[in-house]
């Protein structure tokens, strides 16, 4: 089963009918009883939702992470403030590719007499407290993509760049990670403090070694959504945190 699923999800970007590039999936595996998910209403959002509160009868957790193609995240550096072009319709296109790759996947697993459930690939937050119920990133983190770094993002082996995905299904699937599994950590300021890129290159100053202002982070790209790229969609981005050394894989 898991071989099919990380078969389906490649298969999806390799014939993905997008501008955007990608480089090769990463996906990954969790129990939906691993203890990390009820931790998350302690450490993240007190209302997170757990996987049984997605599909009752949950078993398990996959989640998947399509990393963009290098020249996006080039393309998003090399202005300091003005979002890149490629960037935004990365992300516009990379959400609707998640929701087909979901819904797509939901379909097959069922032909197999597997239910899933997801929640869309984002805009599925609270805009007043700006929370979510179901965190991608955290999700991610428990089947074994990534750790978090300092731009509160979640850096995978192929790196912080790109777009997450997960679904809860009534499998059993083998987990990439146990819940005693030692953390790793591909951060390099947690790592040793060498690098804080992503705090120097975010332009409103919402980031800081000390913590994120999401207030001041979501109105930024509230501005871009307003005044630039329009034609595209909503496309609320910036992306600059996620253009450092840990863009394109782990930094550590």
């Amino acid at each position: 089963m898991e071989r099919f699923i990380e078969s389906f999800i490649s298969d999806q970007v390799s014939r993905a009918d997008t501008r955007t590039g990608y480089r090769e999936p990463l996906v990954g595996f969790a129990s939906a009883d691993d203890p990390r998910f009820s931790q998350l209403r302690a450490i993240a959002e007190p209302t997170h939702l757990l996987p049984s509160d997605l599909l009752p009868g949950a078993r398990s957790v996959m989640s998947f992470f399509l990393p963009f193609a290098r020249e996006i995240v080039r393309a998003n550096r090399e202005d300091p403030r003005a979002v890149a072009r490629e960037w935004a319709r990365a992300y516009l296109e990379t959400n609707e590719l998640i929701d087909h790759i979901s819904s797509g996947l939901i379909a097959a697993l069922e032909e197999r007499d597997v239910k899933a459930a997801t929640e869309p690939a984002t805009h599925s937050y609270d805009p007043d407290l700006l929370i979510t119920g179901w965190s991608h990133k955290s999700v991610a983190a428990i089947a074994g993509l990534g750790s978090f770094g300092l731009h509160h993002m979640l850096i995978t082996d192929a790196g912080c760049a790109g777009r997450l995905g997960s679904l809860v299904v009534d499998a059993v699937l083998e987990p990439s990670l146990s819940p005693t599994d030692p953390h790793r950590e591909r951060c390099l300021y947690f790592h040793d403090q060498s690098c804080t890129v992503c705090v120097e290159r975010c332009p409103v100053e919402a980031l800081t070694e000390t913590g994120l202002d999401k207030r001041r982070c979501h109105e930024r790209l509230l501005l871009t959504a307003a005044y630039h790229f329009r034609e595209l969609g909503l496309a609320d981005v910036c992306g600059k945190c996620a253009t450092g050394p840990c863009a394109f894989q782990s930094a550590v």
